[in-house]
């Protein structure tokens, strides 16, 4: 599929999908939002691409929603709402990230090259792995603006850090710069903005390689862990074992050790 504000490319088993209106910093326009959606239904059907990573072209990751794109936050507009047209007001074009990157079997790996703030650090934070070069910052920059976290923001920020330092990121809606972000937990690696691109292929290639199908079912052991009783989880990791030992994934892996070679998993 062709896209108007996005570059998808996919290589070696990792596809990338580039923000690509660098003129907007990548903010957010309803067509950008459209088109990840239509993005993100395009990965669940890819069984090519084992990994997809989320980047920004130019000097920012995505300066979030774009609110010049905004006519219908009009005074008259507002007054002119019922409780009832409010209730219906939200529409599906400004994404839910979290709920659909942790549906998506594959992991999801945030490069960020600029500026992540508002709903694109909302993008950030929804990915499952997050690369950030040191030139970069993040915002969690709403109550800045009147506003409260939206695209599950909050929600999986206060997962990563914690309820006492979302307070105060969300707060205070201050930027936070990249050793300040490693040292909270909120990216995994930091790296000079020159090596950003081949940091992130060397992480996404090193899970590329891996089992898909393993990976997958420990992606969702992962997130339910956060949401659910041991008792539970217990069952889920029953499952979990019982499928992977009848794939050939299995057999490549306990084959591969025993012949002192690096394994070659298919998703079988």
């Amino acid at each position: 599929m062709t896209y108007k504000t996005l570059v998808l490319e996919k290589k070696y088993g990792i596809a990338v999908l580039t923000l690509n209106r660098p003129e907007r910093l990548n903010a957010l326009s309803v067509e950008m939002g459209r088109e990840l959606k239509d993005a993100i239904e395009e990965q669940k059907q890819d069984f090519e691409s084992r990994v997809l990573v989320i980047t920004g072209e130019g000097r920012a990751f995505c300066a979030g929603e774009d609110v010049k794109e905004r006519p219908g936050d009009s005074e008259q507009a507002r007054q002119a709402w019922t409780p009832l047209s409010k209730f219906g007001r939200i529409p599906p074009e400004l994404m839910r990230f979290a709920d659909s990157f942790r549906n998506l079997t594959k992991p999801t790996i945030a490069s960020i090259n600029g500026f992540a703030v508002g709903q694109g650090f909302s993008l950030a934070l929804a990915c499952d792995i997050r690369i950030m070069s040191e030139d970069a910052t993040l915002g969690a920059i709403w109550t800045r603006r009147g506003i409260p976290p939206e695209s599950a923001g909050a929600y999986t920020l206060t997962q990563i850090v914690g309820p006492a330092k979302a307070c105060e990121l969300i707060f205070t809606g201050k930027m936070i710069g990249a050793g300040e972000a490693r040292e909270m937990g909120l990216v995994n690696h930091v790296v000079p903005a020159a090596g950003l691109k081949e940091a992130t292929y060397e992480m996404a290639r090193q899970i590329a390689d891996g089992p898909p199908v393993a990976i997958a079912i420990s992606k969702a052991m992962i997130y339910q862990a956060m949401e659910t009783s041991l008792s539970v989880h217990g069952r889920l990791e029953f499952f979990g074992q019982d499928y992977c030992f009848n794939t050939q994934d299995r057999e490549e892996g306990i084959r591969s050790f025993l012949e002192k070679r690096p394994p070659r998993f298919q998703g079988k």
